[in-house]
């Protein structure tokens, strides 16, 4: 605000895409009630909050009987994320636009949330259990990467980071699925912040595109779009924008004088010390494949012209090197929208850009595809 099996769930969707279309022929009256019924819940408040922009607006307290049941009526003037605490024990997501929802809970048990009237709600749900799943793995896989770093297990380290890139794509496509399965809910909204526009953004443009049609002149959208317009010219098989900046020896070498080859665009700094891990692994990459028409065009972010020089010779990188010494304010690194490093483009002999952020494993099998 970023699975079943296969026939039960399609079965089930049919069902819910026929009463959600009947039920959205009558004409939205602005109004949602919140609901439910709370089992052995303990002393304090259920606090409502409306997710903004950029931040979270509590907008009202909500009253519970002593037998736990609670009921709130909510003005609303399109779709939009809420979150209801309950207690400080435990936080739901509410999506809501045209339909009620009824929360049941029992503090006693985690399991036993059930969510029920607001489709839109039921689907928000399945994007934070896919989100708690993805964070779990995530941790457990740092947990190993911080072993084999203290280990100084190389190996190890070189598989746990593969590991990443394969859980990565894994989840991706996750998030796809899952969004896939909403019937065009604008929960699918709070999936998006779980892709990588970088390499789905194709993906997001036509999921965009369409949430659009359905909910027009909605703000989260029209921010989406806003953003996606101004990624568009960096999308995957867009001409890759040009950079002229001076070399070493100050002389300017520019992208377009690489027309003809395959480039990757490295941006990179002598500082940055996840760039200087991965530089070997592009020598031993550049070495294999240069002569198959394969170049390298680091982009430094670096300040100090000696740093940068001595990082070339020192990680014995031997491909074309410019920068105009000016940190993140880069001319290169603004043209491109970089705001960390590393960070990659790769370009066709056409000039097009084919892949981003190819690093380790990704971009070796990169190569071999192109190559081999």
């Amino acid at each position: 605000m970023t699975k079943f099996k296969y026939m039960v769930f399609m079965s089930a969707l049919l069902l819910v895409a026929a009463c959600s279309s009947e039920v959205k022929q009558v004409e939205f009256d602005g109004e949602v009630i919140i609901s439910g019924k709370l089992e052995n819940f303990p002393e304090g408040n259920l606090v409502l909050s409306k997710y903004l922009d950029n931040s979270v607006e509590v907008v009202d307290t909500l009253e519970v009987t002593n037998n736990g049941k609670f009921e709130y009526t909510l003005s609303i003037e399109g779709p939009s994320f809420y979150e209801l605490d309950l207690y400080g024990e435990k936080q739901v997501r509410l999506a809501l636009y045209e339909e009620d929802v009824t929360i049941d809970y029992d503090f006693d048990n985690e399991e036993s949330l059930v969510l029920s009237g607001s489709f839109d709600t039921e689907q928000i749900h399945k994007v934070d259990e896919l989100s708690q799943e993805y964070q779990e793995e995530i941790n457990n896989l740092n947990s190993e990467y911080y072993e084999a770093l203290s280990a100084k297990d190389e190996d190890a380290v070189k598989a746990i980071q593969k590991k990443a890139l394969e859980l990565e794509s894994n989840h991706a496509n996750k998030v796809k699925s899952t969004i896939n399965s909403m019937n065009g809910s604008f929960a699918a909204l709070a999936a998006v912040g779980m892709l990588n526009p970088r390499n789905d953004f194709s993906y997001i443009d036509s999921l965009v595109t369409e949430l659009d049609k359905k909910y027009p002149e909605n703000k989260m959208i029209v921010g989406l779009k806003q953003q996606l317009d101004e990624m568009r010219a960096l999308s995957i098989g867009q001409p890759a924008p040009e950079i002229s900046l001076p070399n070493p020896e100050g002389d300017v070498v520019s992208l377009s004088d690489f027309k003809g080859k395959y480039v990757l665009i490295d941006f990179w700094a002598a500082w940055c010390k996840p760039c200087r891990e991965e530089n070997p692994n592009v020598v031993r990459l550049y070495n294999e494949y240069k002569d198959k028409g394969f170049e390298v065009l680091g982009v430094s972010l670096d300040r100090s012209k000696d740093a940068w020089v001595k990082a070339i010779e020192d990680d014995n990188l031997t491909w074309t090197h410019i920068s105009d010494l000016k940190y993140f304010n880069s001319e290169a690194a603004a043209t491109y929208k970089i705001n960390a490093i590393p960070a990659t483009y790769m370009v066709d002999p056409e000039g097009k850009i084919i892949a981003k952020d190819l690093r380790g494993p990704s971009l070796e099998n990169k190569l071999k595809e192109i190559f081999q």
